[in-house]
């Protein structure tokens, strides 16, 4: 039989179909494929349609061959199985800096690596149009254009918003200039963590920073964010929000060791104090923040020193109060 003008493009054909069509539950038979490969002006004879899969087979494509009744051939394993796929599915439905318009692309993309039968499943299982998600577009592009800027090594210039009680953006009068070392994502945003000229160390929602640009000028060095200094700093920062690093003593019951582990993670030492508590210490960027998270476990949680936080703790809690009685 002479082959036509597209029968090169026949392996990439066949593989495409088994990845879209087939699993262990709906093997694909060799005429399925002939006439598949037909529809798109290839013409071949059962012997090629072996071939062909050798060919793939031979590449490294898992393709499993059942024979019998009701056989055929499938993809027996895939880049990604159905959990990884799942857990990456719910990774982009839950994160607040995507939109939901890249959340939907983005799960449209990942849904491509199984079959449709899955795809179909998964997407059954996807609901983002009540979550609240980033309002700002461009931030799929910020991430591209600050991890160019940390690869070659210079600075960004941006523009900085704040969103107003009249529902609009708001941009600072400033335009921004900071040397980028690292994103890291907290209490579901995405930050970037960088050297400013006016602040020193500090860090920016990603989803409120537009017309980012790389300027011709290397990046300020700040050894507080390089390398594994990078990652301690941002877990000692609580929420995001700045403050003086202060070592923490603090006293929790028992019940919250799921929450001290969850927080500072498990190497923290946790050292029984009596039956019912313990006690821990950590360094953190003391802020009112952090003051709220111990604050909210009421009697169950106790500064124990420094001092000063303690101190930082009680005003804080009399702020509150007076706040509340005014009238």
């Amino acid at each position: 039989m002479p082959k036509s003008d597209h029968q090169k493009l026949s392996l990439l054909y066949i593989r495409d179909y088994l990845e879209q069509n087939s699993d262990e539950a709906h093997p694909i038979n060799a005429q399925t494929l002939i006439d598949m490969l037909a529809n798109k002006g290839i013409r071949c004879e059962r012997k090629t349609i072996y071939s062909d899969i050798a060919a793939l087979q031979d590449f490294g494509v898992d393709i499993v061959n059942r024979r019998g009744k009701n056989g055929g051939y499938y993809i027996g394993s895939r880049n990604f199985e159905i959990p990884e796929l799942k857990l990456l599915i719910d990774a982009v439905q839950s994160s607040r800096f995507l939109t939901q318009k890249k959340s939907r692309e983005l799960i449209g993309k990942l849904c491509q690596q199984c079959n449709h039968y899955d795809a179909t499943l998964m997407h059954r299982d996807v609901v983002i149009d009540r979550r609240v998600k980033s309002m700002n577009e461009t931030i799929y592009y910020n991430v591209d254009r600050v991890q160019e800027a940390i690869s070659k090594n210079t600075q960004i210039r941006f523009r900085y918003f704040d969103w107003g009680i009249d529902g609009n953006r708001h941009y600072r009068d400033k335009e921004y200039i900071a040397s980028p070392y690292g994103l890291c994502q907290d209490n579901e945003n995405y930050y970037l963590l960088a050297h400013s000229p006016r602040h020193g160390i500090t860090h920016y929602r990603l989803d409120r920073m537009t017309q980012i640009e790389l300027i011709d000028a290397a990046r300020v060095p700040c050894p507080e964010l390089t390398g594994a200094a990078l990652i301690d700093h941002a877990n000692q920062l609580f929420q995001m929000y700045s403050g003086k690093q202060v070592s923490v003593k603090l006293r929790f019951h028992r019940s919250l060791a799921n929450v001290v582990v969850d927080r500072f993670g498990r190497d923290t030492m946790m050292i029984p104090d009596g039956d019912d508590y313990f006690t821990f210490v950590v360094n953190v960027a003391v802020s009112p923040l952090f003051l709220s998270w111990v604050i909210g476990f009421g009697d169950k949680a106790q500064i124990l020193y420094p001092q000063s936080v303690i101190d930082e703790c009680i005003q804080l809690c009399q702020k509150v109060i007076s706040q509340n009685h005014r009238t």
